[in-house]
């Protein structure tokens, strides 16, 4: 009875901590925050991943993402790549099929484990490193990658509203093939940026986000810097809000960015970018603060079907909150880090990011701060600032 009264009390005075029980209570109060209208247990699926209950509401039941003097807090989520489906060249099915015929949730499974937290943010956006096609594969990589169209119920099941469509695998299956992807991404109501063009996403608090998204490779670097800045002011001209602007670049398997990356990093910063999210290493590199905003080199993979046993399973999803006036002003007051595996499971890939708990949550965050010195010693001409801490919970206080 005492448990109990100590529970209302914390709801009314607006600062519970959401709780899961599972075999063990565990602290999951990273993935929720608030005031909550009415006291509620969340329940876990066994591996102590929320699937039920209500983020927070203010007592009133008014939306709490208004405030007083007419803005609106918006949150953003990003993950690196998200590879489906397999080569065509290959005989015998693929590993990610081999694993969707034992799922019972079918292609809701490889986001089970997250979607309830991409269902409380503002916008979803990922990488999309693959295509959807039934198309033969165009390219003579060394990897291909395609799943059917109707493999995009990956990405709607999982509460993601965009992705970032312009990597080193999106044109495996041709012209043909990169059609079908939009195709199916388009009739799905997913939003896509790549070389075809930006994308606006309006959040239902009517806050107007542009997405931008490019490669490096071949030369590209000079065509981004002739080009950046008119594309971001054109997004500006359209009453975008929020400006973000994705890269794929950097070498694969590097934990920092390289010469090249870093200098495109400001200059896009510079151009008017509210933030910047890299990925193409497979790797989660450090995060920069760069003249007041964020730039995430490399978030790693995400739900990656390329690699059964990848020798590194490490990743994060990065959440940043901005306080924004439409039409007037942004500005960004927050972001946290939510550690994942890109697996269920600890020996094999199962496609299925599942975030981290407790000490191993704490190893991820100690992996990017041991990366800070070497990024910071790399880059010393440019005095690039490393940010100091990866914080999993949320600092700001409505």
């Amino acid at each position: 009875m005492k448990a109990l009264n100590l529970l209302l009390l914390l709801c009314i005075l607006g600062l519970f901590m959401v709780s899961v029980v599972n075999a063990e209570t565990l602290d999951l109060s990273q993935f929720a925050d608030g005031e909550l209208q009415e006291a509620e247990i969340w329940t876990g699926d066994g591996n102590g991943i929320p699937q039920t209950g209500k983020w927070y509401q203010r007592m009133d039941g008014s939306d709490w993402r208004y405030q007083p003097d007419g803005a609106v807090i918006v949150t953003v989520s990003a993950t690196g790549d998200v590879t489906i489906g397999g080569d065509r060249r290959k005989k015998g099915t693929n590993v990610f099929d081999k694993q969707l015929s034992k799922e019972p949730s079918g292609l809701a499974f490889p986001m089970e484990n997250v979607r309830q937290i991409f269902a409380e943010d503002d916008l979803t956006l990922v990488n999309f490193e693959g295509t959807l096609t039934n198309t033969k594969s165009a390219t003579k990589n060394t990897y291909s990658f395609a799943a059917p169209p109707e493999y995009v119920e990956v990405l709607t099941s999982g509460n993601i509203e965009a992705v970032s469509l312009e990597n080193n695998h999106v044109m495996d299956h041709g012209e043909q093939g990169y059609m079908d992807t939009c195709t199916a991404l388009k009739n799905a109501g997913i939003l896509y940026s790549g070389h075809l063009g930006p994308a606006v996403y309006v959040t239902e608090t009517g806050v107007r986000i542009g997405m931008l998204a490019y490669q490096t490779f071949n030369g590209n670097y000079k065509n981004i810097y002739a080009s950046i800045e008119s594309d971001i002011a054109s997004l500006r001209s359209q009453g975008c809000d929020l400006v973000i602007v994705s890269y794929h670049w950097g070498e694969e398997k590097d934990y920092v960015p390289n010469e090249r990356q870093v200098p495109l990093g400001h200059a896009t910063i510079d151009a008017g970018a509210d933030v910047v999210l890299g990925h193409h290493s497979h790797r989660i590199n450090p995060i920069e603060l760069y003249h007041g905003k964020l730039i995430c080199y490399s978030l790693g993979n995400f739900s990656f079907a390329g690699n059964v046993r990848p020798d590194d399973m490490d990743t994060f999803i990065f959440q940043q909150r901005f306080r924004v006036i439409p039409g007037r002003s942004a500005e960004w007051i927050d972001f946290r880090i939510i550690p994942c595996s890109i697996s269920s499971q600890e020996k094999f890939n199962d496609f299925r990011p599942t975030p981290k708990l407790g000490e191993e949550a704490d190893k991820v965050v100690g992996r990017l701060l041991e990366l800070n010195p070497k990024f910071e010693k790399m880059h010393k001409k440019l005095e690039v600032e490393a940010i100091k801490t990866y914080p999993l919970y949320w600092n700001w206080q409505f």
